[in-house]
């Protein structure tokens, strides 16, 4: 196995570096653009091809559905196949999904292509912590891990500037533009990330997963909020565009907004100071009312005040702190299941896809019977509902491996 120490290519560069380049950029491609790009560019798509508000919904799920069932597959390969052909796979199903949705004349073309981008974030999430361990020395390993989410910040500020550059009938050359990126960033990981598995020194004895694995009664608290962390954050990349193009504000104002949120979105890079110095159960209730707010927001556009001014503050407001609930969410997991933590962090992301593929499609159905607002309205009201889902406190650790969690839990606060 390639050792963190070892891995250093031929122009002297630490390998780690490259990793966190290669991470980033997938996420972004497969985040920001793949998964997310539909809201931003949802106007121009309903317009082509006549979708409802419904149907938009639909839709919305449908692609996250592909993401979840991506997601099982990458779990079912761990430990079998390395990072390399989970990590090709994300760049290959965003390359072709975004390219068919380029040249759709079809609304079934579009809806496949849509679905099939989708699953790229699906396969590229959990495959670099793998990709890390092999290329990166132990003691640097979390703070590449905590930078690769912002990825999804990066790429969704490049994507309304390339929104900004193609206006109305030229959206497809923006789609073309996502694919021609997404298949330049698969070659760059197809060189870089090792197709060698990572093996336990134990020969694998410990790492049993499985539902019984997290499914106990003090995760309850855990599980119950990435589910509503995925059903807000579907509802809000799905159909906040499409609010701020509803309220007239001009041409500009959606990929503005877009822009907006994925600059604020890097704000989230702070969010280790911020479990430190509040801990992970005030965190977790800052963060939830911030994304209550920010969906709020939304439900008041159009309305007393000129729809910029709470579009904007719902952007500030929404990209930082959904940056950083998904940090919480793997500290926190961290924490409670430290005798097993891929195991529990993939129940975790399971529960989470979940979440995405219920948002759309039952927010949807609200939006068609009695209007955006009342969904937006909906989604808030299921925002401040998770606050008080913080999670116990946790008895004193009576083993090793839980001495250990406790550990790794202290560098970014005390629950």
């Amino acid at each position: 196995m390639t050792d963190g120490r070892q891995a250093r290519r031929r122009d002297g560069r630490p390998a780690e570096w490259k990793v966190a380049l290669a991470g980033v950029a997938t996420i972004g491609v497969g985040f920001g653009f793949a998964r997310y790009g539909y809201g931003l560019f949802l106007p121009e798509i309903r317009a082509e091809f006549g979708l409802s508000v419904a149907e938009v919904g639909l839709v919305g799920s449908a692609t996250y559905l592909g993401y979840l069932a991506a997601l099982v597959l990458v779990g079912l390969l761990a430990g079998t196949v390395g990072p390399r052909l989970p990590v090709v796979a994300a760049g290959a199903s965003a390359a072709v999904g975004m390219g068919a949705v380029a040249v759709a004349d079809h609304p079934a073309v579009a809806v496949a292509g849509l679905v099939l981008a989708g699953t790229s974030s699906g396969w590229a999430w959990a495959p670099y912590s793998d990709a890390v361990q092999l290329l990166a020395p132990e003691e640097r390993r979390a703070g590449l891990l905590a930078l690769l989410p912002t990825g999804t910040a990066f790429g969704t500020a490049v994507a309304g500037v390339l929104a900004l550059a193609a206006r109305g009938g030229d959206w497809r050359h923006a789609w073309l533009a996502f694919a021609a990126v997404a298949v330049v960033v698969t070659l760059y990981n197809a060189r870089l990330i090792p197709g060698t598995p990572v093996r336990p020194a134990d020969g694998g004895r410990s790492a049993r997963s499985g539902p019984r694995a997290f499914l106990r009664p003090e995760a309850a608290p855990l599980l119950t909020t990435a589910l509503s962390y995925g059903l807000i954050g579907s509802v809000y990349w799905t159909f906040a565009v499409e609010a701020v193009t509803a309220s007239g504000s001009g041409v500009d104002a959606a990929p503005l907004f877009w822009t907006l949120m994925g600059v604020a979105g890097v704000g989230g890079l702070a969010s280790g100071r911020l479990f430190d110095r509040l801990g992970l159960r005030r965190s977790h209730t800052v963060l939830f009312a911030a994304l209550a707010a920010a969906v709020g927001l939304l439900a008041a556009v159009p309305g007393p005040l000129p729809a910029a001014v709470p579009a904007a503050l719902s952007a500030v407001l929404y990209g930082p702190a959904f940056m950083a609930v998904s940090g919480l969410l793997a500290v926190a997991s961290l924490r409670l299941f430290p005798e097993r933590p891929a195991a529990g962090f993939s129940g975790v992301v399971f529960f989470l896809g979940v979440g995405t593929v219920v948002g759309p499609a039952a927010l949807g159905a609200v939006a068609d019977a009695y209007g955006l607002r009342a969904a937006f309205l909906a989604t808030a009201g299921i925002a401040l509902l998770t606050l008080p889902m913080r999670g116990a406190r946790r008895p004193a650790p009576s083993g090793p491996a839980e001495a250990a969690g406790e550990r790794a839990g202290a560098v970014c606060g005390r629950s």
